[in-house]
């Protein structure tokens, strides 16, 4: 476990190697897994700064969600990713009101602002370090945004249906309400252009289940 901590402290930031002997073992003693069950929300804008969270196993989805109650999947982050959202109150010129919710069972490492905040004034890269990683994200953010506003909901759908393809593989476990939430759009309309999907012999549609057929059509949606 000591050798697991190490590691995933060196991807949580990638200053690590900046850092006195002291520094490091500060951090090691302060930081803690945390398991999470599905559906848990890990951070809320009102719970304050959570400081910076590494994804150990499963998956985090960050997310809004409107007066009226709507969701906009913003990203999710996947095993081997770290999550600076959580830890906003080291970019004071960054106020973004964001939840996150565990979508399986996870396990992430916290890294408490606490012992980051005196080590971001000392290291002025480690504060650049945390501005990069909150950037990228930015961008992931605004290709988000880009889609809702600009793209067809059918080629939404596709290139969504492409990403979960090339990381999970054709045979999808995911219910329309899921998608939805993930593509920031109604339950209905997903059914209505899954349906379509089907009916083009694209996927094949079971209850909780998609699997793809056809790669090549799929990718012609995208394009």
């Amino acid at each position: 476990m000591e050798q697991n901590l190490h590691q995933d402290l060196q991807k949580a930031l990638p200053f690590w190697d900046l850092l006195s002997s002291e520094e490091r073992a500060q951090i090691q003693e302060s930081s803690a897994y945390v398991t999470l069950d599905k559906g848990a929300v890990i951070h809320r804008t009102e719970q304050g700064c959570q400081g910076v969270m590494q994804l150990c196993t499963g998956q985090l989805r960050v997310y809004l969600v409107s007066e009226e109650g709507k969701e906009v999947t913003l990203y999710r982050l996947h095993t081997g990713e770290t999550c600076v959202m959580s830890a906003s109150c080291f970019m004071d010129s960054i106020v973004f009101d964001v939840l996150i919710e565990a979508v399986e069972s996870s396990t992430v490492l916290t890294i408490p602002p606490t012992i980051l905040s005196s080590i971001v004034k000392r290291y002025p890269k480690a504060e650049l370090e945390l501005y990069k990683a909150a950037s990228e994200r930015f961008s992931d953010i605004m290709w988000t945004m880009q889609q809702i506003l600009f793209l067809g909901i059918d080629r939404r759908m596709a290139i969504f249906l492409w990403d979960e393809l090339t990381r999970n593989g054709a045979v999808l476990h995911l219910t329309h309400e899921t998608i939805a939430r993930y593509i920031g759009s109604a339950r209905e309309v997903v059914t209505k252009v899954l349906n379509y999907f089907a009916q083009e012999g694209i996927v094949a549609l079971e209850r909780g289940k998609i699997t793809i057929l056809d790669k090549e059509e799929l990718r012609k949606l995208i394009q």
